[in-house]
Parts: structure tokens; sequence; C-alpha cells
């Protein structure tokens, strides 16, 4: 049994029909994701909270604290510097970028350069 060829109508309503069914697939699955780190973001200030009011020590392990000052020191940011007077890390201004081939391209100076 052999169907008839679809019409150039009947063609463009089915593919904006799958279009839109896409859509909203994907559209439930990334609200789907978002509702999850929700809730895990959730779960984790929840843990944070009971490990302040239990009066807990350091929040973040040192290895990793060490891990994060070697990144941040190797891509030139700023590294936080704890301050005992202070309850928390202070972090130092960001230093500005150099680069090598800093060049003036300013319009005088291409202008009345000599040729």
């Amino acid at each position: 049994m052999r169907s008839e060829p679809e019409s150039a109508a009947a063609a463009f309503t089915r593919v904006g029909q799958d279009a839109v069914t896409y859509a909203r697939r994907v559209a439930g699955t990334a609200l789907a994701r978002t509702e999850h780190h929700r809730e895990e973001n959730r779960e984790l200030l929840k843990a944070y909270g009971r490990h302040r009011s239990a009066g807990g020590g350091e929040v973040t392990p040192s290895a990793l604290r060490g891990a994060a000052q070697r990144f941040r020191t190797a891509c030139g940011l700023p590294v936080p510097v704890e301050d005992p007077a202070r309850s928390g890390p202070v972090v130092p201004p960001a230093r500005p970028q150099t680069s090598d081939d800093e060049e003036d391209f300013s319009q005088l100076r291409i202008l009345n350069r000599p040729t």
C-alpha cells in the first residue's frame, strides 16, 4: 500500500509540531535540572548552617584552600590573606594585567609616524 506524497502545507505543519514538541521536552529537562540544582543548594545551605551553629572549624579543607591559592597565583588573581583581627579573609585589590605587546595605538601617533 502506497501513500500519497505529503503536501507542502502538511509537511510544514508536521515539522512545526515536531519543533514545538522538541522545544517543550528540552524546556522540561532544563526546568528539572534547575530544580535539582536548587534542591542541592538548599541542602548545602542547611549543612553549612548546621556546621556554623555547631561551632565547626574550618569549612574549606586546608588542602583545597592551598590548591585554590596556587591556582589564583598562577592565573595572576588576587589571593585572599587571612586576617586574625577580622572574621574572614581579606582580598587584596586586583593587580593590573600587563602584556609584552602594550603599544600606543592613539590616532595622533599613527598619523605622525615617519614614512
